[in-house]
């Protein structure tokens, strides 16, 4: 429904703006009973060529801009009130609700159109206020009125319900700079949103990817604090928007290391480069963790050229149907932005000249697109593109993808392809994790530089280091045997600066054949991040490796055991803190490998410990039926 109603107006506005007609009269054409509503704000602001400016801009992009109502709303908003508290799980909360109110459905929701209901009153308060934050601010000066336009000025982010929101969160959030306002770093709207998040920050955000899919929850979610990326994203934005920073929302449709979207917000700093959060510190664009093949920028203004080069809309992929939409891939990738092109000779099927072809990632056993280009000869060329993930090419017949090459992976620093054919030699591997393990960003990288110590009192004063971690682990359970053989009484894993301690389990053995590990007193540093007692450092001893310490500050935690008696320790087993990436002991996996278009099972296994032992074809790209892609 959403996606058709996008379309129709999409449509009309192209016919109509190749007839000479301006975009402005287009748009109140579209607003069809509701267009008296904005000839009032037009004509409210005709003496002041700023703000009508503003206002025209606004309008003319309307068109692109819709949101649900109805009461099915009430249902999807409870999710994220109860569990703004922190005091129930997730899934919890799914089940509870579902048995209390029934599933929430998206279908059961009204779709409306901003430009056939936006009231004239709100929208003449949105821009007074949007300026308002822009002129008297001290960092309004760095903005420049296109971006004015862009990211400070629109009335909503998403597809959330219209209302209004601007002074209300103004009153909340403004005083809060009064102790910064003039001082000369006040002037770069990047100092100030560090301030603004750190504030927000104060009191967790609860994060949860489990709820269902539903429309976003508008200025409800700087005081909710929960929900996944998107939610938190737009949280930042509302708060950012309502003090005049200029900021936004970009977006991945498909990451590269995990088979997921993910959206995350941005700043605009004074020199007009891009900061984004990370999840609470602006980072610059190009030293982002976040690997993407494409990276996109969420606008209300509609993208021109976009349009132009779509030509007919009805037989792109949904996904690129949405105009306001700008590929800023380069502004991550910097050096290592990439064109790639494909030959015609590396697909399985002849593709005509002028047909359109998407660049798609894994997801799990499917492919989804996020880029296209037009096969131009005997080739297609997508530009702009990260490196360091595995892709494929597709053709879509207007209901299902066909993929028309094997997999290949865009080289690291190179930005050459390397496809991947399933060759008749076979290798023998051993498999750890369901999905790529990506450097500097999972939580297992948190544990290098991590120590164990000994010592004979309990305040560690002299400790001596027992073992070292000189990398990350990679594997769910790795044991290794210390070659200090003094005694101690005293125990403790203590992680790097930065690290929050992380752990998920700690065992330490008398001997190497012993499989009964050492008991004792639990002792360390009590607190955890999340504030609820769900990461205390006596998860480390529970014998669960899906538990662990989170420690509440990023350094200085530390935890251990008091053995009562002195141990040589000879032997240690850990497991780093994870998001059950690895391999699960007793759970069933089946494994899948890339072959000429499809693919083939390589057999279902029942996992005996955390690591699975497959034979199979030399240059292949395999996938698990209930996990997530991973390369080999």
């Amino acid at each position: 429904m959403r996606v058709c109603g996008v379309y129709f107006v999409f449509v009309i506005l192209l016919s109509a703006c190749t007839n000479g007609v301006s975009h402005l009269d287009i748009a109140l054409q579209q607003a069809k009973h509701n267009k008296a509503e904005l000839e009032k704000v037009l004509k409210h602001f005709k003496h002041d060529s700023l703000k009508y400016r503003a206002a025209c801009f606004l309008i003319e992009n309307m068109p692109y801009h819709d949101y649900y109502e109805g009461k099915e709303l009430e249902k999807y908003l409870k999710y994220f009130e109860v569990y703004s508290d922190g005091k129930h799980k997730p899934q919890q909360i799914v089940d509870s609700l579902k048995k209390a109110d029934g599933a929430f459905s998206l279908r059961l929701l009204s779709h409306k159109y901003d430009i056939q209901n936006i009231d004239s009153a709100l929208l003449v308060h949105n821009i007074e206020w949007a300026f308002k934050v822009w002129q008297e601010q001290p960092w309004g000066k760095n903005v420049c009125f296109d971006d004015f336009c862009e990211f400070i000025l629109p009335y909503k982010i998403g597809d959330e319900p219209l209302t209004e929101w601007r002074e209300q969160l103004y009153n909340r959030y403004n005083p809060l700079l009064d102790s910064i306002r003039y001082l000369p770093e006040a002037e770069d709207p990047l100092f100030v949103a560090q301030f603004l998040i750190d504030e927000w920050q104060k009191r967790p955000y609860n994060w949860t990817m489990s709820f269902p899919e539903g429309p976003h929850l508008g200025p409800a979610t700087t005081e909710l604090k929960a929900g996944s990326c998107r939610e938190f994203t737009d949280g930042v934005i509302y708060i950012l928007r309502s003090v005049g920073i200029p900021c936004g929302t970009d977006k991945t449709i498909m990451r590269g290391d995990n088979n997921a979207s993910h959206f995350w917000a941005f700043v605009l700093d004074k020199d007009r480069k891009t900061y984004v959060t990370e999840p609470v510190i602006w980072t610059e664009a190009t030293k982002s963790r976040i690997m993407m093949a494409k990276a996109h920028r969420v606008t209300f203004g509609v993208n021109k050229e976009w349009m132009e080069e779509s030509g007919d809309i009805s037989r792109i992929y949904p996904t690129f149907r949405n105009a306001c939409l700008q590929d800023v891939t380069s502004v991550y990738n910097d050096s290592a932005n990439y064109q790639i092109t494909i030959s015609a000779d590396d697909m399985y099927n002849r593709i005509d000249r002028s047909e359109l072809l998407y660049l798609c990632l894994s997801n799990r056993n499917q492919w989804v697109p996020v880029d296209f280009a037009l096969m131009q000869g005997n080739e297609v060329c997508f530009r702009n593109v990260g490196s360091d993930v595995v892709c494929t090419v597709a053709t879509w017949n207007g209901n299902t993808l066909q993929i028309q090459s094997d997999p290949f992976l865009i080289e690291k620093n190179t930005g050459k392809l390397k496809f991947y054919h399933a060759e008749k030699e076979r290798l023998n591997v051993n498999l750890y994790s369901k999905f790529y393990i990506s450097e500097g960003y999972d939580l297992v990288y948190r544990m290098k530089g991590g120590v164990i110590e000994g010592s004979n009192r309990v305040d560690f004063v002299n400790a001596d280091t027992i073992y070292f971690m000189e990398k990350a682990p990679q594997r769910l359970w790795t044991t290794v045997y210390p070659e200090k053989i003094k005694p101690y009484r005293y125990i403790r894993y203590k992680g790097p600066a930065g690290s929050y301690s992380n752990i998920a389990e700690l065992a330490l053995y008398d001997n190497k054949e012993d499989s009964v590990a050492l008991t004792g007193k639990i002792i360390g540093t009590p607190g955890c991040w999340d504030g609820d007692g769900s990461h205390e450092y006596t998860n480390v001893f529970d014998g669960d490796p899906y538990t662990s310490f989170d420690y509440k500050y990023a350094d200085g935690g530390w935890t251990g055991l008091d053995l009562k008696n002195s141990h040589v320790i000879r032997k240690i087993v850990y497991a780093p803190r994870n998001r059950d990436n690895f391999i699960r002991k007793g759970n069933n996996y089946e494994l899948f490998y890339w072959n000429v278009g499809k693919w083939e099972s390589l057999g279902g296994q029942t996992a005996g410990s955390d690591v699975l032992q497959y034979n199979v074809p030399k240059g292949f790209v395999v996938v698990f039926e209930e996990s997530y892609s991973w390369r080999c």
